[in-house]
């Protein structure tokens, strides 16, 4: 594989305008995220936006940014135009999206997503993690998947997403984590699909894929790194990430 990652940002987020320049210990928000990608060492990185402000930040921290059209209506979508203008000629056999909204993502968690693209029956890989508790079970904002990992199985093929707690019964529950790994194959048929039905009643991209027969696997980590969606999440990312930074005694 000769990967590359991409992460799409953009301005225009509902729940928190702005957020991909939302400080953050100091640094905007998606400078946290540009750092915690080139740590990972799987591959160039650039960020993907429609925004010059979000291209100008990327560019003074060293980064790499690609200004794509303002209409296109998904991260998926931003980040394949990028990758036209990035790799015209197709070096890159594999595409990681990497959402701009994880500033505390492992960097190990990049290389994790690329395991279950070892089978070449998958289309794309994404990652999960175990539910902890009745709460994160119970809230929308947390895509649970159905999968079943064997014994000491550390890839699953996905079966279903839902904002429910998917399957029903004893056993584990998988919070689904938004980083992907898709065959540059998979995500040019992706982007050309139309919405599909179950796509738009649960409002997630990728049950478009399985809808349309692609194969989705799953590697499981330990624990889901924290996304930033609302003000809360972001005091919360500035309390963390502050403790955690360099001469603070933590």
């Amino acid at each position: 594989m000769n990967p590359i990652v991409l992460i799409p940002a953009r301005m225009a987020s509902t729940r928190l305008p702005g957020k991909p320049l939302a400080d953050i210990a100091g640094r905007p928000m998606i400078v946290h995220v540009l750092d915690r990608a080139r740590a990972a060492g799987v591959g160039p990185v650039a960020v993907a936006t429609a925004e010059h402000e979000i291209a100008d930040v990327v560019e003074r921290a060293g980064g790499t940014a690609v200004l794509t059209d303002p209409a296109l209506p998904s991260g998926s979508d931003r980040i394949w135009q990028a990758l036209q203008q990035l790799d015209p000629q197709g070096l890159h056999d594999t595409v990681i999206n990497l959402q701009g909204d994880l500033p505390g993502v492992d960097p190990e968690n990049l290389r994790d997503v690329l395991r279950p693209l070892a089978d070449a029956a998958t289309d794309i890989a994404t990652l999960v993690a175990p539910v902890h508790d009745q709460a994160e079970a119970a809230a929308q904002s947390v895509v649970k998947v159905a999968c079943a990992f064997g014994q000491d199985a550390q890839v699953a093929r996905a079966l279903y997403f839902s904002r429910l707690p998917i399957p029903w019964g004893e056993g584990p529950l998988w919070h689904h984590i938004g980083i992907y790994a898709y065959r540059r194959t998979a995500l040019a048929r992706f982007v050309c699909l139309p919405e599909s039905g179950l796509e738009k009643r649960e409002k997630l991209e990728q049950l478009r894929a399985l809808e349309a027969g692609m194969t989705m696997g799953c590697a499981r980590i330990a624990t889901a790194p924290f996304g930033v969606d609302t003000p809360a999440d972001l005091e919360r990312a500035r309390t963390v990430m502050k403790a955690a930074a360099p001469g603070t005694g933590a």
